[in-house]
């Protein structure tokens, strides 16, 4: 079970990730950001070269779709992928490979994208989604980690 949650604070430019799994020590391998740049987030076969990759393709102005595509276009491996991504700008995208462990999935809107793999279902997602929106005006690491208890409480 890993869950994981980007997030971008409009108001304060902030910019976080945010991750919970049954692995130990996920905190080296999933989570990247980089301050006026993004956050990522790759998770379930964890491509590691995802967070540097990306963040670089987002600092040379890539939309976090086009990332996404760049990085899962060529990866032989990317059915067994999932990948979060926002940018300074708000804008996220998100990937969830074919092949993730069930139950596996991936939601994102403006400012945020959540995405998990063996989790009881999408209702996990969806609760993380909406505690992280109806956050609004609340600091960005207490939203990050509402989040992450929404998703464990549903």
């Amino acid at each position: 079970m890993t869950f994981s949650i980007v997030a971008h604070d409009p108001e304060t430019g902030d910019l976080g990730v945010a991750v919970q799994s049954k692995f130990p020590n996920v905190g080296v391998s999933i989570p990247y950001a980089q301050a006026g740049v993004g956050a990522i987030a790759t998770q379930c076969y964890c491509n590691t070269s995802f967070g540097p990759r990306g963040l670089a393709l987002l600092g040379h102005g890539a939309s976090p779709q086009q990332a996404v595509e760049i990085l899962t276009g060529n990866d032989a491996e990317r059915e067994f992928r999932q990948l979060g991504i926002v940018d300074v700008q708000g804008r996220a995208a998100s990937f969830t490979g074919a092949r993730c462990f069930d139950w596996a999935g991936s939601r994102h809107a403006a400012h945020v994208a959540v995405q998990g793999n063996v989790l009881a279902g999408a209702g996990v997602l969806d609760a993380m989604l909406e505690r992280y929106q109806a956050g609004a005006g609340e600091p960005l690491p207490l939203r990050l980690i509402a989040a992450l208890a929404a998703g464990q409480a549903a």
